[in-house]
């Protein structure tokens, strides 16, 4: 947690940091995970996955990275089964697994806490995930 907080204390736009903070608290909280940072990604869990082709790897069971233009939400299982959730979240954008938003006052956060927690849960059911 200590390598988390001082690079969110890092970040010159206060808000973004105010914001990177609560977001801090509640991924710990919706993951069940201590934080970790790997780079500018800030990782809770962990999980080792194998593809079909043989390629393997490990990767964060869900993450979050403050950057200067949005803050990024990773929500590993991507979104197809949350799509209920996400036309009640607020103003945001989607990657393939990142949810882009400028800031937390533009979502429920209510609404965000539970997308975490049921991607923890539903990525919890497919990969044996470990914590950091």
């Amino acid at each position: 947690m200590t390598d988390a907080l001082e690079f969110i204390s890092k970040i010159e736009n206060k808000n973004k940091q105010s914001d990177a903070i609560e977001l801090l608290t509640i991924m710990e909280r919706e993951s069940g995970y201590q934080p970790y940072l790997i780079g500018n990604v800030i990782r809770f869990g962990k999980y080792h996955y194998k593809y079909e082709s043989g390629r393997e790897g490990d990767s964060s069971v869900t993450a979050f990275s403050p950057r200067k233009q949005n803050l990024v939400v990773y929500i590993m299982p991507g979104f197809s089964t949350y799509q209920d959730l996400l036309g009640v979240l607020g103003k945001f954008k989607l990657g393939k697994s990142c949810l882009y938003f400028n800031k937390l006052n533009d979502i429920d956060v209510n609404v965000l806490r539970k997308i975490i927690r049921f991607s923890v849960k539903d990525m919890q059911k497919k990969y044996d995930c470990k914590k950091e």
